[in-house]
C-alpha cells in the first residue's frame, strides 16, 4: 500500500466532508444529476462522517458524486464533443454517457431494500470543457512499481491524442518531487508506443515529496490544465489536496486519478490493475516450490508473496495453483505451537504427502518477528511500516523446530519472487484494464469532472470521489465465502480453535 502523502486528520477530515457530493435522483426524467437546485436538504450521516445529501424521492437513491470545474467556475463554457466527428465511434448506437447514467455500487440487495450508494458512470461526455488545441496535459507516477504501469500511461498520451486531438502531454519526471525538482519529457504517441512492452515506469516514480503549493505552482507556471496522477491511496490523498489547491485558486485544472497498488488493497473498485498479473507471475514461484519439495526427503517449501496489510495475491495465487497445502496473511492471525497450530499441520501433511508447500503474505506474522528480531517500528518515505522478512523467520522456525524438538530431517526451500513479479510487463487481461482506466480518466478530465479517481464498480467504470478509495483499505473478509473457499481447497486450520495465541 502506497502512502506517499501522510495528511494531517482534520485537514484530511476536512478534505473529506468537502469532496463528498450526495444526491438523489428524482423521478421527473428531465432531471440532471448536475442539478444544483434540490427542493430539501438534509444533513446524511455515513462512517461517522457528516454530508450533505438531496432527499428528492423516498426509493433510497443516492449519487455518490465527483466534482466539476464548474462548481468553483459556473462560467465556465463547453464545446462540442469532438468524438461527434470520430469515425472510431462512428458505429458506436450511444456514444456519450447520459447525464443520469449511475452504477450501482451493490448490487445484491434485498426486494425491499433501498436502492443504495450510486456512482457515477465513467466514460464520454456530450459536451467537454477543453478546446483540445488549449490542452496542456501531464502524467505523474509515484510509489511502488506494479505491472501495467506503462500501459496507463501509453493509453493516457494515445487517449488524449487520437480521440480529443490532444497533443501537449507532458511526462512528470520521478514522482510528485518531479513537479518541481526534475525536468519533464515531452509525450507523444510515437515515443510511448512501445513502453507497454516493458516493466516499471517509463517516468520514473519516487515516494513522498510532496508539497501541495510547489506542485501547483509548478502547474500554473507550466500552464498544465489536465493532471493525470498513477498511485496508490497516499498518493491519491496527495491528488485531492492538490485539487483542493487548484479549487481555492480558481484555476481551470482537471485533476484525475489512476488508482494502483500491486496488493490490490484500494476500496470499492473490484480490483485493481497489475492484480492478474502478479497472480499470474506467483503461481511460476509457487510451481518452482512445489517441484523442489516434491523432489526430497520430507520437502517443505515457503514462498512469500506481496501484501503489506492485504492478503489478496497471496489467496488468489494459493486458489489458482491447487499445489499449496496453507495460505497465511495478515488478515487471519495464525499460531505455530500447540494443537491446531501451524508446526502440527507441516507435521501431518508431511507424514500423508511426504512434503509440503506454504504460501505466505508479507504483511503475515509480523507482530511475532518483531517481537522475536526486537525490531523498532521503522517507516519509509511514504509511510509505510518497513516489513521484516518473515518468510526468513517462518522458515527458521520450522526448521528448528522439526531438526531440534521433534529429531526429524526436513528440507527447507524458501522462495521470495516479490521484485520479479512487481517488475514485468503486465499481461494480456492487465493491458485491456490499464487501458480502460486511462481512456475513461481522459474522458472524465475533458468532460470537467476533477478530483475523482477512476475504476470498475461492479464490472461497470464509475468516477469515485478520491476521499472514497482512501478512507480505508480494501482487505480480505475471512468471514466471507472467497476465504472459506481457500479453507476448504488447502483443507488447512482455520487457527481460530486456540483462545490464546501460544508464544513464538
Amino acid at each position: 500500500m502506497d502512502l506517499s502523502l501522510a495528511a494531517s486528520p482534520s485537514s484530511f477530515d476536512l478534505l473529506l466532508l468537502n469532496s463528498h457530493k450526495f444526491s438523489l435522483f428524482q423521478s421527473n426524467p428531465d432531471f440532471s444529476l448536475k442539478s444544483k437546485t434540490p427542493p430539501t436538504k438534509s444533513l446524511f450521516w455515513r462512517q461517522n462522517r457528516p454530508f450533505r445529501a438531496r432527499a428528492l424521492n423516498d426509493d433510497g437513491f443516492v449519487l455518490e458524486d465527483v466534482p466539476h470545474l464548474t462548481d468553483f467556475l459556473p462560467h465556465l463554457p463547453s464545446y462540442p464533443n469532438p468524438l461527434h466527428h470520430s469515425h472510431a465511434y462512428a458505429i458506436v448506437k450511444q456514444t456519450f454517457v447520459g447525464p443520469e447514467d449511475a452504477v450501482a455500487q451493490n448490487i445484491v440487495v434485498h426486494k425491499d431494500s433501498p436502492r443504495g450508494v450510486h456512482l457515477r458512470r465513467a466514460g464520454p461526455r456530450e459536451k467537454v470543457y477543453f478546446m483540445p488545441e488549449e490542452v496542456r496535459a501531464c502524467i505523474v507516477t509515484c510509489g511502488g512499481l506494479c505491472p501495467g504501469i506503462n500501459t496507463v500511461i501509453r493509453e493516457i498520451v494515445c487517449g488524449l491524442n487520437y480521440m480529443y486531438g490532444v497533443d501537449d502531454v507532458l511526462g512528470i519526471l520521478g514522482g510528485y518531487r518531479g513537479f518541481y525538482s526534475k525536468n519533464t519529457i515531452n509525450l507523444t504517441p510515437k515515443v510511448v508506443n512501445d513502453i507497454h512492452k516493458r516493466g516499471g515506469t517509463f517516468l520514473c516514480t519516487s515516494r513522498g515529496g510532496h508539497d501541495t503549493n510547489k506542485i501547483v505552482d509548478n502547474i500554473q507556471d507550466r500552464r498544465i490544465n489536465q493532471v493525470y496522477i498513477i498511485g496508490g491511496d497516499g498518493t491519491q490523498r496527495g491528488a485531492a489536496l492538490i485539487y483542493k489547491e487548484v479549487e481555492k485558486r480558481g484555476l481551470q485544472v482537471a485533476v484525475a486519478g489512476i488508482p494502483k497498488t500491486i496488493d490490490n488493497d484500494i476500496a470499492v473498485i473490484d480490483k485493481s490493475f497489475g492484480f492478474d498479473t502478479a497472480v499470474e507471475e506467483a503461481q511460476r514461484a509457487i510451481n518452482a516450490a512445489h517441484v523442489e519439495v516434491e523432489s526430497v526427503e520430507n520437502g517443505v517449501g515457503i514462498v512469500k508473496l506481496m501484501g503489506r496489510y492485504s492478503g489478496f495475491i497471496a489467496m488468489f495465487a494459493t486458489l489458482a495453483s491447487r499445489d499449496v497445502d496453507c495460505c497465511l496473511i495478515p488478515e487471519s492471525p495464525f499460531y505455530l505451537e500447540g494443537p491446531g497450530g501451524l508446526f502440527e499441520f507441516i507435521e501431518q501433511r508431511i507424514k500423508e504427502n511426504g512434503h509440503m508447500v506454504i504460501v505466505i503474505a508479507e504483511g503475515a506474522g509480523q507482530e511475532y518477528v518483531a517481537q522475536a528480531m526486537q525490531a523498532a517500528d521503522e517507516r519509509d518515505a511514504s509511510g509505510n511500516r518497513l516489513l521484516l522478512d518473515v518468510g526468513l523467520w517462518l522458515t527458521q522456525k520450522v526448521k528448528d523446530h522439526f531438526t531440534k524438538v521433534k529429531k526429524m530431517e526436513i528440507n527447507m526451500k524458501y522462495i521470495d519472487p516479490t521484485y520479479m513479479i512487481r517488475a514485468i510487463p503486465s499481461n494480456a487481461s492487465d493491458n485491456i484494464y490499464c487501458s480502460l482506466l486511462a481512456q475513461s480518466a481522459v474522458h472524465g478530465a475533458m468532460a470537467g469532472y476533477t478530483g475523482f479517481t477512476v475504476g470498475p464498480v461492479n464490472s461497470r467504470h464509475a468516477y469515485i470521489p478520491i476521499a472514497r478509495v482512501t478512507e480505508a483499505p480494501n482487505t480480505v473478509k475471512v468471514t466471507d465465502r472467497m476465504w472459506a473457499r481457500l479453507l476448504a481447497s488447502t483443507n488447512q486450520p482455520s487457527f481460530l480453535n486456540s483462545n490464546e495465541m501460544l508464544p513464538m
